[in-house]
């Protein structure tokens, strides 16, 4: 990529935050600012992500400005490495599953028949078993490592984007164009990522919004059970769970890693709704 071309990329996205609404500005700022402090983590806090730095549950104070948690870790150090930790591996997850779910979803579309009966049908099972409940179970017995987290939950998810990937293609399978490429002779392939997929994507980038951050609250539950994440790697969700027992002191920092996790996926869904709006052209109705 040229210097010209990054310098049009930032000239166009410039121009596309400045007419975007105030509710989406604020979404795209947040998670900047949470991008930021994934990625400059190891920069931007004064310790370790596992290291012990003083006493359990040390109040607020000038070196430790969020007090320490229930091992006396820092708190500030252990929320900018789990905004690394549960922001990276969520999205990871939810790519996989749109992987997984936006193509079987496509290629049931567009072949139909014994194809699409057999993905519908198996869709429909593992639907019908509550998603944590199944993920519990699977973690069990396949462990919690990161890997077995990140494809136990992501396979799971896929079934939800199947869902709608294919109701959604199936509308647009069926319509004069779709059928004037297959007259043409074109191949399922094109058809579905030429004729298809275009007309079908503003629908998906609004459920991978609502994907991640699923998968993003998913994540963090079963960190908060324990099967999640493990230590001593940093999570929003076990970081709740270790700090829990202060809320009965009426201490707020439990509220931090959770305030966290709410906010995210706040701005996930208002950039998310200005995209689908942009898309879908009602901006210009």
């Amino acid at each position: 990529m040229t210097v010209i071309d990054v310098r049009s990329i930032l000239v166009v996205g410039g121009r596309r935050f400045v007419s975007a609404p105030v509710s989406a500005k604020f979404g795209m700022v947040v998670i900047a600012a949470y991008v930021l402090a994934a990625l400059l983590a190891p920069h931007l806090t004064p310790y370790g992500e596992a290291e012990i730095v003083g006493t359990q549950f040390e109040p607020w104070s000038s070196k430790f400005w969020l007090g320490t948690d229930n091992l006396g870790r820092d708190m500030l150090t252990r929320l900018a490495f789990g905004a690394r930790n549960t922001i990276g591996i969520a999205l990871l997850t939810t790519c996989l599953a749109f992987s997984i779910g936006a193509f079987a979803g496509l290629a049931a579309a567009t072949f139909a028949g014994w194809l699409d009966q057999i993905l519908a049908r198996l869709v429909d099972v593992l639907m019908s078993i509550p998603q944590l409940i199944f993920a519990l179970l699977l973690l069990s017995i396949f462990g919690t490592s990161v890997s077995a987290l990140v494809v136990v939950i992501a396979l799971l998810d896929s079934t939800r984007v199947f869902r709608l990937s294919r109701a959604v293609a199936i509308n647009v399978a069926v319509l004069d164009y779709v059928e004037a490429a297959r007259l043409r002779g074109e191949g399922a392939t094109w058809i579905m990522t030429r004729e298809i997929l275009p007309n079908i994507a503003p629908t998906l980038v609004a459920e991978f919004g609502l994907r991640f951050c699923f998968v993003f609250l998913l994540i963090s539950a079963l960190s908060f059970l324990g099967l999640g994440i493990q230590p001593p790697t940093a999570d929003w969700g076990s970081m709740v769970r270790d700090s829990a027992t202060l809320i009965s002191y009426g201490d707020i920092t439990p509220l931090l890693p959770a305030g966290a996790i709410a906010l995210l996926a706040v701005a996930v869904n208002l950039v998310v709704d200005w995209l689908l709006h942009s898309a879908s052209g009602l901006h210009d109705a």
